[in-house]
């Protein structure tokens, strides 16, 4: 099997000394043994051309510091991107930024949260029609995941299916037939990569203050069900649920 990692974000300095970047990461959550995985670094104008996107069974698309709601030219190219993929019934896979751009290539709406920026390790309840979709990886009711966003997907045509909420987040997780799904947060992340992003991009962007990150930190106790999410993600992109 061969897939592609569509690439949205810049590596910071520590991902791509410790984990390979961003890349890396996603690599070490999803890539199993004899399959091929290439990146495309859309962000920087590096995509797929029509002749090759045939050859993938399935495409991720990566968090992002830039907003889903944008007209940036990478964006307006991605979205095009995702209508032909979709149209050739091939997996995807959205992580944050990518689960908000999928949510507006299928004609929903991505806007600011209301409630400001959602940061940390937070519990995901999931729908019980996802229970049953899910019901062969014996998942629990409640998931935690890593979450950094203050986006959010606020609406979505009825076609497509909610799968997860939080007490913060109306849509954590959906899904669209059954080769494309979104996940608002972070599976890939670990909180190691979670601290090194709030000191490195969050804090020197000036996108959250000090005492928000002081905070942020000392709440970061609790560990993120990587194990489940691995398992998750990897069955509906390689089609094994």
């Amino acid at each position: 099997m061969r897939f592609g990692v569509l690439q949205c974000a810049e590596d910071t300095d520590y991902v791509k000394k410790k984990y390979g970047g961003y890349f890396g990461v996603f690599l070490r959550m999803l890539a199993e043994e004899g399959e091929i995985w290439d990146v495309f670094r859309v962000a920087d104008g590096d995509f797929p051309d029509d002749g090759e996107i045939g050859v993938y069974d399935g495409f991720v698309i990566t968090g992002s510091c830039k907003d889903a709601y944008g007209d940036d030219a990478w964006i307006c190219e991605l979205l095009t991107l995702l209508n032909k993929l979709q149209l050739m019934n091939k997996k995807i896979l959205g992580i944050c930024f990518g689960h908000q751009i999928l949510a507006r290539a299928l004609g929903g709406k991505v806007v600011r949260a209301e409630s400001g920026w959602d940061i940390g390790v937070r519990s995901i309840n999931l729908s019980s029609s996802s229970m049953k979709i899910f019901s062969n990886l014996e998942m629990p009711k409640t998931l935690s995941v890593i979450e950094c966003h203050r986006d959010e997907v606020h609406e979505l045509p009825s076609e497509v299916e909610v799968l997860a909420w939080s007490d913060k987040t109306r849509v954590e997780m959906f899904r669209y037939r059954d080769n494309i799904m979104g996940v608002q947060g972070h599976p890939e992340y670990s909180t190691d990569i979670l601290k090194q992003l709030i000191d490195d991009r969050l804090l020197q962007c000036n996108l959250i203050e000090e005492s928000y990150a002081v905070e942020i930190r000392s709440k970061l106790e609790m560990d993120p069900d990587m194990e489940s999410w691995k398992e998750l993600c990897t069955s509906f992109l390689k089609g094994r649920l």
